[in-house]
């Protein structure tokens, strides 16, 4: 099983051939377990205002390069938002 240092650097490195079942572990390390699974979607819910959840797509065992960069920008931001809570 891979680490989430581990599956975030692989995110950033390559997020057009990127697998499916790493970017869930990923999902689920930083949102918790996804509020909806629907088919190949499976939707997260993010802690802030706006559109809330992060939706992703199983493609054949594949993400989609834009959902891995959106997953990335949301994790940066929960990130830099707990450095300034501390």
């Amino acid at each position: 099983m891979a680490k989430i240092e581990d599956i975030l650097i692989q995110m950033k490195n390559n997020p057009n051939d990127f697998r499916f079942s790493d970017l869930t572990k990923g999902c689920i390390h930083y949102f918790g377990q996804a509020r909806k699974k629907d088919g190949s979607h499976h939707v997260y819910k993010i802690p802030w205002k706006g559109d809330p959840r992060i939706n992703i797509q199983n493609h054949k065992g594949k993400a989609k390069a834009y959902q891995v960069k959106q997953v990335l920008l949301a994790i940066e931001k929960l990130e830099v938002e707990h450095a300034t809570e501390r």
